[in-house]
């Protein structure tokens, strides 16, 4: 299981390796929200998103002569970013197995990171089968895109960063908005504060119709999503919550908030125009639900993470003619 000592140790591994993303605001944005927003701008990290920091930790955390192997993951594309080039920093070959249906610019850019990409339909084909006939023909390591302790690790180092900004702006009490796919950052940054900042809270946010750890934080147990596809926040798109990270939500963090695709490309035009970043519809949905849902939160102040910035430009264009 993930520990805070694993997020420690992550965090020296990471060190000048990841960015220290910075802490935003904009007094527009409180307004809106009703309340004190804080933005951590993830969507600035290497790769576009928080994934380079899981990735990191996982590639480095593998026996060095198992390494040399490389490294295979599965990911509709942050995930395959950042073990593409924590693979290519550390000078070994990655596969990275993708949904044809992936955001063009995430398939070029995991294709630039020197991965070999090897597409699926992921209607019709199933990416375990292909992913274990590679590993085995290969010796590559599966490195998983949530449901793995080293890569939790990795994600948590972002909820040690957010609590040494938040004490530096002199925040004492907050709730931590975490757009949630499987789990990975939501529960790596509760495990993080719950040791540095036990007067944080998370909350996962999903878009809806995909909100399985919402409706399984409701439930008590793990509850899966009906459907893979139909929503523009195909980041943060699962199956169900984890095996390992949900136990760890479900003792730490707070409800869920569900937002709409609406919402989440109206927080994109916001982020682009207040803040200065550009950020993805999932990478947003946390951003959308301080703005638009804040009758949902208990606290005064909000801590935003915006987790990816990887948009196709049609997206981004349409998230600015609407709402821009």
């Amino acid at each position: 299981m993930a520990s805070i000592e694993m997020i420690v140790a992550a965090r020296a591994r990471l060190r000048g390796h990841a960015r220290r993303t910075p802490l935003l605001s904009s007094p527009f944005l409180d307004e809106i929200a009703g309340r004190r927003l804080l933005v951590k701008a993830e969507c600035l990290q290497h790769s576009g998103s928080f994934k380079f920091r899981g990735g990191w930790s996982a590639v480095s955390g593998i026996d060095p002569e198992l390494r040399k192997k490389g490294v295979i993951a599965f990911s509709s594309g942050n995930h395959a970013q950042g073990v593409a080039l924590a693979a290519l920093m550390h000078g070994i070959p990655s596969v990275i197995i993708m949904p044809s249906d992936a955001p063009k610019l995430k398939i070029a850019n995991t294709r630039a990171f020197g991965a070999e990409v090897v597409l699926y339909d992921r209607a019709n084909e199933d990416r375990d089968e292909i992913g274990a006939k590679l590993s085995a023909e290969r010796g590559l390591t599966l490195i998983k895109p949530f449901d793995e302790p080293l890569v939790i690790a990795g994600q948590g180092t972002t909820g040690l960063e957010i609590a040494e900004q938040a004490e530096e702006e002199g925040v004492k009490n907050a709730e931590v908005l975490v757009p949630c796919g499987g789990g990975g950052l939501s529960s790596g940054i509760a495990l993080a504060l719950e040791a540095s900042a036990p007067g944080f809270r998370v909350r996962p946010c999903e878009p809806e119709n995909f909100d399985d750890t919402t409706r399984s934080l409701a439930s008590g147990k793990i509850e899966r999503n009906a459907s893979l596809t139909g929503s523009i926040c195909d980041a943060i798109v699962t199956p169900q919550p984890g095996n390992i990270t949900f136990p760890i939500l479900k003792r730490l963090a707070g409800q869920g908030v569900v937002v709409t695709d609406d919402e989440a490309l109206r927080a994109v035009a916001l982020a682009f125009s207040r803040l200065k970043i550009v950020v993805e519809p999932g990478g947003a949905v946390a951003l959308a639900a301080a703005l638009f849902h804040g009758d949902q939160l208990d606290s005064d102040t909000a801590i935003v993470v915006t987790s990816g910035g990887n948009i196709d430009a049609d997206v981004f264009t349409t998230a600015l003619e609407r709402f821009g």
